[in-house]
Formats: C-alpha cells, sequence, structure tokens
C-alpha cells in the first residue's frame, strides 16, 4: 500500500489508468478492492504494532474489528473478481506481493515514513493498473508499459514529496536527492519506450513531470496542503497522457 506520503492518490493513480486503458466491471471491483486494501493498512497496522509491543489496548480491539470487517470484504469482492473468464490478472499482484511485504515490515516496525518502505508500497500499488489492463483484456505488453509508467511516476514524486516536506518543515534536505529520483524515472522510461513498452507521449509525461518537480525544488517551499494538490494535479495528467497514449491508434 501506499504509504503516508502518498495516500489516495498513488492508489487511485493505477486505478484510474488500468480503466482508462482497458475498462471491465471487474476492472472497476479489483479498483475498490485497492481502495479497500488501502483503508485496512491502518487498523492492520495498530494492531500488529501492539502485537509485537504486547499489548492489548481500546484501541487495538476497535483496530482488530475494522480490520476484520474490512478484510472480509475485501476477500468477498476478491471473490467475485474470480468470476471471469481470465485470472491472468493474478500474476502482476502475486509479483507485487514482496514489495507490499517489505512495507508492511517496516509498518509494524513504526518506519513507515522512511525511504525504502514507501517505494516499495507505491511501486508494489503500481502492479493494480496492470492487473485491472489485463482483467480488461489488453495485452501482456500494454499492461507490463503501465506497471513501467505508474512505477516511474511513483519513485519520481516519493522522491521529490520527501525533499518538499523537509524544505517545508525547515529540517535538512539534499536538493540532489530530488533531481536522481526524476533521472531514475525519466530512464525508467527512456528504455520502456525504446523496446517499445511505453508509447512515446506517456515517455513525454514523465518528462514533464520530472521537469516540473526540478523547478518545483529550486523554487521556495510551499505549504504542505500545496505539494499535496499539486501531485493530485500532476498525477492526473500523467495518467490522462499516458492512458490516452496508450490506447491512442
Amino acid at each position: 500500500m501506499p504509504s503516508e506520503h502518498g495516500g489516495w492518490a498513488f492508489t487511485l493513480e493505477p486505478v484510474l489508468l488500468g480503466l482508462l486503458v482497458a475498462y471491465s466491471w471487474r476492472g472497476v471491483l479489483l479498483g475498490l478492492i485497492a481502495l479497500l486494501g488501502f483503508l485496512l493498512r491502518t487498523p492492520l497496522k495498530t494492531v500488529m504494532v501492539d502485537r509485537r509491543r504486547h499489548r492489548i489496548l481500546p484501541r487495538t480491539i476497535i483496530a482488530r474489528n475494522v480490520a476484520t470487517i474490512e478484510a472480509v470484504t475485501l476477500i468477498g469482492l476478491l471473490g467475485v473478481v474470480f468470476v471471469g473468464p481470465t485470472h491472468r490478472f493474478v500474476v502482476p499482484l502475486l509479483m507485487a506481493v514482496p514489495l507490499v511485504a517489505i512495507e508492511f515490515w517496516y509498518d509494524i516496525r513504526s518506519r513507515s515514513r522512511r525511504l525504502v518502505p514507501e517505494l516499495a508500497g507505491t511501486v508494489g500499488i503500481g502492479s493494480v493498473a496492470t492487473a485491472v489492463a489485463l482483467i480488461g483484456g489488453a495485452s501482456a505488453s500494454v499492461a507490463a508499459g503501465l506497471w513501467l509508467v505508474i512505477a516511474a511516476r511513483s519513485v519520481a514524486a516519493v522522491i521529490f514529496v520527501r525533499v518538499q516536506l523537509r524544505r517545508a518543515k525547515q529540517q535538512p534536505y539534499k536538493r540532489a536527492g530530488a533531481h536522481t529520483g526524476q533521472a531514475l524515472a525519466v530512464l525508467a522510461v527512456t528504455v520502456g519506450a525504446v523496446v517499445g513498452l511505453v508509447p512515446w507521449a506517456a515517455w513525454g509525461s514523465i518528462v514533464v513531470l520530472a521537469i516540473v518537480h526540478s523547478w518545483l525544488v529550486r523554487r521556495p517551499p510551499s505549504a504542505i496542503p500545496v505539494i499535496g494538490a499539486q501531485q493530485v494535479v500532476l498525477g492526473l495528467f500523467v495518467v490522462l497522457t499516458a492512458g490516452l497514449a496508450f490506447i491512442a491508434p
């Protein structure tokens, strides 16, 4: 699941991208499952942290009940999704399990705001774009390209936001780290475009994202709510541009 810095945006973006490229009712359900998984993370984390510390608090009981309800609902929806002609969508989700496990390992140790779990979680949730596209009938190459684009978007955004938050809080930061994140994102989609997995218009959306991030990190730091709003706008830009590029004839 996405980290605190990612929130709903990093969960919704892969869902929207997958549905834009290959819409289906099962894809919608899969998107709802992803959002429910995001909600499940908080109470589950509370339960696991308290269990690790050998304590049972009133919040532990409440979190356990909420987590149980959400988990049962999630499993029920997943059962409905499995009613269909293809189960190819399971492959990318299974591939993302190690990444989600890494984030959860940090979660229960109250270290979820470190770079490794944030990147693992956001890249892992990107698998939803691939799964939604596959369940809607997209080819394997298109589905793989979607994950690559959303992963590049996530890496660029997570590293940028971490730097911006530190700047906004007047904490020590390294601007070079933000530029490195943008370079890695552009490099990833460039490789994808060269081998034919990513349309060049989708490549361009990540390049624009990297340029905007590099420009913003050189300006006076924005307030934290503004940083979040910027990411929502930039995320929608990438999703719409890349999605249209993948479905263009």
